[in-house]
């Protein structure tokens, strides 16, 4: 697999190239583009046809990272987003999907440079803004809880964490990333938040918000404000297995126009 280099990190790159419209696929917190397949969060194995981008963020996966909570905030996720952009599709517009932190990292993407995205399709988005501090908190905890008793004091804790209906039979799985590094990337998760509101009312991307019920962590709430700030946006809610089925070939639409 190819690398790239960012300020502070090598990323590790995954490129598809079926020719058409170019895609980058993102991932969640602690995961990778390997975990995305497992936890059935990659959309972009119903895609043909494209040109599309994987890749594992700074700090997770095959990437490296350094030590330093402030190098894992969603602004920084985006300045790193952009960089490949540049490098593997210079000068056209891209089409963005990703879950959780990948969301939070395609909209600062987004705000930043709007004209780099053809479209965007934002899974289960994250606690934000007035959800944003207890989650920060719950964060900063967990941080601590590894550094006292490790990574298996952290996955134990995660198993007790209710379970959305729209994930029930999906595999269990560990964090993509290193013990040492894991403090790091939650105290970064605690420093960051999505764009404010005034910043995505002014987007004017093609966007596809989808979410499931009955998770705190990545509640409703944040996708129904997304659908109210970004305008023409829409929202599907999952709350079964099979509705996260249908996903790709949302994705595959969004993209291509074909179902």
């Amino acid at each position: 697999m190819p690398t790239f280099d960012v300020p502070g990190a090598t990323l590790d790159v995954e490129f598809s190239d079926e020719g058409g419209q170019p895609v980058v696929q993102l991932h969640g917190l602690t995961s990778s583009r390997y975990r995305d397949r497992v936890l059935d969060l990659d959309l972009g194995r119903g895609l043909s046809g494209t040109r599309l981008l994987r890749y594992d963020a700074r700090g997770h996966g095959r990437s490296t990272g350094r030590l330093v909570p402030e190098d894992y905030r969603w602004s920084v996720l985006a300045e790193d987003l952009l960089r490949l952009l540049d490098a593997w599709f210079p000068g056209e517009q891209v089409h963005g999907v990703g879950p959780s932190m990948g969301c939070g990292t395609l909209l600062h993407a987004a705000v930043r440079d709007p004209d780099r995205f053809s479209g965007l399709t934002l899974l289960v988005p994250p606690t934000a803004w007035e959800t944003r501090a207890a989650k920060a908190e719950d964060y900063r905890e967990a941080a601590d809880l590894v550094e006292r008793e490790g990574m298996v004091a952290f996955v134990e804790a995660g198993r007790l964490a209710p379970t959305p209906p729209a994930t029930v039979g999906v595999p269990e799985t560990v964090p993509d990333v290193r013990e040492e590094l894991l403090p790091t990337l939650l105290r970064g998760a605690a420093l960051t938040d999505l764009p404010a509101p005034d910043a995505l009312e002014a987007l004017r991307v093609p966007t596809l918000v989808l979410a499931w019920v009955d998770d705190p962590s990545h509640p409703v709430s944040t996708a129904e404000r997304l659908v109210e700030l970004i305008a023409g946006s829409r929202l599907r809610v999952a709350e079964t297995p099979d509705d996260v089925a249908g996903w790709p070939a949302r994705l595959m639409y969004e993209v291509t126009g074909v179902l």
